[in-house]
């Protein structure tokens, strides 16, 4: 692959909008921004509403209540600009295991086309610890794994969202031996892993080396996903600077290519 300025996406389904909380622009912009980009494809994937029980509400994404409307908004828009981009709608869900099934319940009931993991919190958002803090835990850097090949058993989700979330400082080689479960999971699996653009130009601790050298070793499929929080993060591989170096250095073969794994949830086993 010719990392240069042919280093393209024409796809992205890592998008927000501002039900989250932390992201900013219209759906209208988001598309606009594509569309200037050369997208073929715009999936948005809003961190889904979760049934927290106890009154816990989230700062970091919709209510219940406002999944009709962001579905509603998505949907409309899709077919307002058919024919100049395709507009999908899809989720990025966190696997929460009591709370799962109640969920996988209101999604089934709504055209969801995709479902993306992105694990955040482990085991849980309000009762756990977030991923993206620094830690040197052997217990909890197995959890996190744990969680994740739990979530993505379920063969509901088409990709696993920065997979390499998990922010520790801890042994290098235990660190190796972890990811290494991750890694032949998804491989075997045929999960691709995303390679977060967000978290390259913004300097966070993914997508880091040590994972992704790892995971092309090990024989992974990659995807590229702009985790868009904004209309200026739709952006274009080779228009990063250092990025096109970070995939060529890891060996990275991508494809915006993915299974899309409808989120059809047998109503037999959720009780």
């Amino acid at each position: 692959m010719n990392l240069t300025k042919t280093c393209r996406i024409d796809k992205n389904y890592h998008t927000h909008t501002v039900r989250c909380h932390h992201a900013q622009g219209s759906e209208r912009e988001y598309i606009e921004a594509a569309i200037k980009k050369g997208m073929r494809t715009l999936g948005f994937s809003d961190h889904t509403p979760q049934p927290f029980k106890d009154g816990y509400v989230s700062s970091i994404r919709m209510v219940m209540d406002e999944l009709d409307d962001y579905v509603g908004t998505v949907r409309a828009l899709s077919e307002e600009y058919r024919g100049r981009i395709d507009i999908m709608t899809g989720l990025e869900v966190e696997y929460y295991q009591p709370l799962f099934d109640e969920l996988m319940r209101e999604i089934s009931l709504r055209p969801i086309e995709y479902m993306i993991l992105g694990q955040h919190f482990v085991p849980e958002e309000g009762n756990g610890f977030y991923a993206g803090n620094p830690t040197d835990s052997e217990e909890r850097l197995a959890e996190y794994v744990n969680v994740v090949i739990r979530g993505l058993e379920t063969g509901l989700f088409s990709y696993l969202a920065h997979p390499d979330l998990l922010n520790f400082t801890g042994d290098p080689l235990i660190y190796r031996r972890e990811m290494e479960r991750l890694c032949e999971y998804c491989r075997d699996k045929k999960v691709p892993l995303e390679i977060n653009m967000l978290g390259y130009i913004t300097g966070r601790h993914y997508p880091n080396d040590e994972f992704f050298s790892l995971a092309s070793e090990l024989g992974c499929s990659f995807i590229l996903g702009c985790d868009a929080h904004s209309p200026s993060g739709l952006l274009q591989p080779w228009e990063i600077p250092g990025f096109t170096g970070f995939l060529k250095r890891n060996r990275i073969e991508y494809s915006q290519e993915m299974d899309i794994r409808l989120p059809a949830y047998p109503q037999d086993d959720v009780g």
